[in-house]
């Protein structure tokens, strides 16, 4: 199909096309994976460190510390994007930066810092979910789902 689509440009087109390949610059694909499962490794340990200090220093569970773990973990993101630290890892990292829960926090922040110009209410507070909100609203309905399958499931099918 790509030939087809050769033979229907004109000569002037098929040299651009050729320059542009030429041209087009080489993105590192291997080194990007990388850097990304790296950060994204690092910003899991973090993560484990600060469960563990939950664990030992007040006394959570290793079920209980989960919450409160996510909480910082999202605070600390929301503080280094507001002194604009997190988007230069995020540039380094990719998607090693984006996949945590820390993605969702730079997300939620990014957004209110960009509208703040517009006010409190409408800008930070209309804006501050834009991208966060379909998140939320998708999370919430299949945990809503997963329920009513597994409440039917208990209900009637006795397990």
């Amino acid at each position: 199909m790509a030939n087809s689509q050769k033979k229907q440009l004109t000569p002037v087109q098929q040299e651009y096309q050729q320059l542009q390949i030429q041209r087009e610059i080489k993105r590192p694909i291997f080194m990007n994976c990388i850097r990304a499962f790296i950060i994204g490794g690092l910003i899991c340990l973090i993560g484990q460190a600060i469960s563990v200090f939950y664990m030992y220093f007040f006394d959570f569970t290793e079920k209980t510390a989960g919450n409160p773990t996510s909480g910082t973990l999202i605070f600390i993101t929301m503080l280094l994007t507001g002194l604009g630290v997190y988007d230069r890892i995020a540039q380094f990292a990719g998607a090693g930066s984006a996949v945590p829960v820390t993605g969702f926090g730079n997300a939620v922040i990014s957004a209110a810092i960009e509208h703040r110009s517009e006010g409190l209410v409408l800008g930070v507070g209309g804006n501050i979910f834009k991208l966060a909100g379909s998140v939320i609203v998708f999370g919430v309905f299949s945990a809503f789902v997963v329920a009513t399958i597994k409440t039917i499931l208990i209900q009637w099918g006795g397990l």
